[in-house]
């Protein structure tokens, strides 16, 4: 019997050991992942919002951000920059257009509200890593003032956002809003 349970605990012990290098590795790629600007992203791997194309994507300002890591882009966050919240894609649209226009007789500093339209992630903790990496360049920033959603009205995306940190600040016809609170 003590042969059996020595067995049993050295089993034990080896399947600690596993498990914290199984999850070592699953999420090590986020110590070694960075935040970029892309010119241009794969819109057949958006869940959210595929019918936008690159154009729609980075014209007026618009900007399409990714996590990259060892070479490869593992999340993407598109967003657009307004003066006011949108409830619709056509409104992001015409927000974003209007507040780059204003924006070139001005300080080319565009919008105060960073609106997140779309994101998506390949890989395990990219999503909630983008957010947090978005977050920090836009509390950076000196013209942001606030990050806020354009999502879908999905549990799912409800559940990722107040997971996040995220407040819901109100539910349209389509869509829904969250907002990260930005603290400068």
């Amino acid at each position: 019997m003590k042969i059996n349970k020595r067995k049993i605990k050295a089993r034990i012990r080896k399947g600690k050991k596993d498990i914290k290098k199984n999850v070592k590795i699953f999420f090590g790629w986020i110590k070694g992942a960075k935040l970029v600007e892309l010119k241009e992203c794969d819109i057949s791997k958006d869940p959210v919002r595929p019918e936008l194309d690159n154009i729609f994507r980075t014209s007026y300002g618009r900007k399409i951000f990714g996590v990259k890591y060892k070479e490869e882009i593992h999340a993407v966050m598109c967003f657009a920059f307004t003066n006011k919240i949108p409830k619709t894609v056509k409104e992001l649209d015409l927000m974003s257009k209007d507040a780059f226009l204003q924006s070139a007789a001005r300080d080319q500093k565009i919008g105060k509200i960073a609106i997140a339209y779309t994101v998506w992630s390949t890989k395990k903790g990219g999503g909630k890593l983008i957010v947090k990496q978005v977050f920090k360049m836009i509390k950076k920033s000196n013209h942001l003032n606030r990050l806020v959603t354009l999502s879908p009205l999905t549990e799912m995306a409800r559940n990722f956002h107040i997971n996040n940190g995220a407040e819901e600040i109100q539910v349209n016809d389509e869509t829904q809003n969250f907002e990260y609170k930005i603290i400068k």
